[in-house]
């Protein structure tokens, strides 16, 4: 059997070798990285799409609502206002239970509204007396930018 010799040559040959393994799996490490953040990257691009499309609804959206206050010593008004960024168009009220609470003549003249904007306020004047409920059961309808025929039902109490 020959004896093997190893020379200058093997040993070089050889630690290039292991220079070559050690390069290879730092780059597959490396890359494998690279993939991670780039999929981090590619979320928080979603969800800032997301976001942004969010608030431009936001901005076109009318939130319609209404709460009682006292307005003088014995005189009750509900406030029908729109606390969205968008202005609500073609606002609707409609009382859903037989409380006597709002006169329906006051209600007749002032709906629909044909736009409410952000802040907007529309008074009803409250008959409260002895014998009246503390709530009333409403529906406010209204159409905005995002779409028509938006509804909600409340139920203030003075």
């Amino acid at each position: 059997m020959p004896a093997v010799q190893i020379d200058a040559g093997d040993i070089v040959a050889g630690l290039a070798l292991i220079i070559a393994i050690y390069s290879a799996w730092t780059t597959a490490r490396f890359n494998k990285r690279q993939a991670a953040f780039q999929e981090t990257a590619d979320r928080l691009n979603q969800l800032l799409v997301e976001k942004e499309s969010a608030e431009t609804v936001a901005q076109k959206q009318a939130d319609v609502s209404a709460n009682f206050y006292k307005a003088g010593k014995n005189s009750y008004r509900l406030k029908v206002f729109n606390r969205g960024k968008g202005a609500a168009t073609n606002v609707r009220f409609e009382v859903l239970d037989d409380a006597d609470l709002l006169i329906d003549s006051d209600i007749e003249r002032k709906f629909p509204v044909p736009v409410m904007e952000q802040h907007a306020v529309v008074e009803l004047i409250a008959a409260v007396h002895m014998g009246s409920p503390s709530r009333v059961h409403i529906r406010l309808t209204w159409d905005d930018a995002t779409g028509q025929e938006h509804s909600k039902e409340l139920h203030p109490t003075w």
